[in-house]
């Protein structure tokens, strides 16, 4: 009974938000950049509560290369890019900022957590050119499966299943699976064993 509840709920929620899910598609055909999707996002973050949390999720769906219907995004938290896959049972805190990433199943986000679209999104080789206008590139980041990434940390790289990484740590290195890292940079502090 209570799986045919949530269910409800998630379709439900997914037609309430199927007038801005269609204004949105609309507007994106026009336009290939990511802006028009960051737009709305910065605005549904803005709801509060379970209710927002529902509502983001019936929008996701549709707008994001992969959103699972019970992937949970808090206040506030930010999307940059349209190409970005939430997996199932994933939790995403307030205030997080999430760039262009893959985040797998049973991730849990603490508040304020940056995921950055990869270490290269600003040149800054070029002493004649201002930064803005030096460009850089996008990676996708990959976060693993049952992974806990604490309270404002900063990842930049991927990460491995069934890691924690420490609040505040700084992450520009691949994690290997089973790893949990700290520090800025991040540094592995040991393994997790089945024990």
């Amino acid at each position: 009974m209570k799986k045919i509840i949530k269910q409800s709920v998630f379709l439900f929620s997914a037609l309430l938000m199927s007038p801005i899910t269609l204004l949105y598609l609309i507007l994106n055909s026009a336009s290939s950049s990511d802006s028009i999707f960051t737009s709305f996002a910065q605005v549904l973050s803005l709801i509060p509560g379970k209710t927002g949390s529902y509502l983001r999720a019936g929008f996701y769906r549709f707008a994001m290369t992969y959103c699972h219907p019970d992937a949970r995004s808090s206040f506030l938290a930010l999307f940059s890019h349209r190409d970005t896959e939430l997996g199932s049972g994933v939790y995403i805190g307030p205030q997080c900022n999430i760039g262009k990433c893959k985040i797998e199943a049973g991730v849990l986000l603490g508040s304020g957590v940056h995921i950055m679209s990869g270490k290269g999104q600003h040149n800054f080789s070029n002493l004649n050119i201002p930064i803005k206008d030096q460009g850089g590139t996008f990676e996708k980041v990959s976060i693993g499966e049952n992974t806990w990434i604490g309270n404002g940390a900063l990842v930049m790289a991927n990460i491995g299943r069934r890691c924690v990484v420490a609040a505040g740590a700084v992450v520009i290195d691949d994690v290997e699976d089973f790893s949990i890292v700290a520090g800025n940079p991040a540094k592995v502090i040991r393994k997790i064993s089945d024990r």
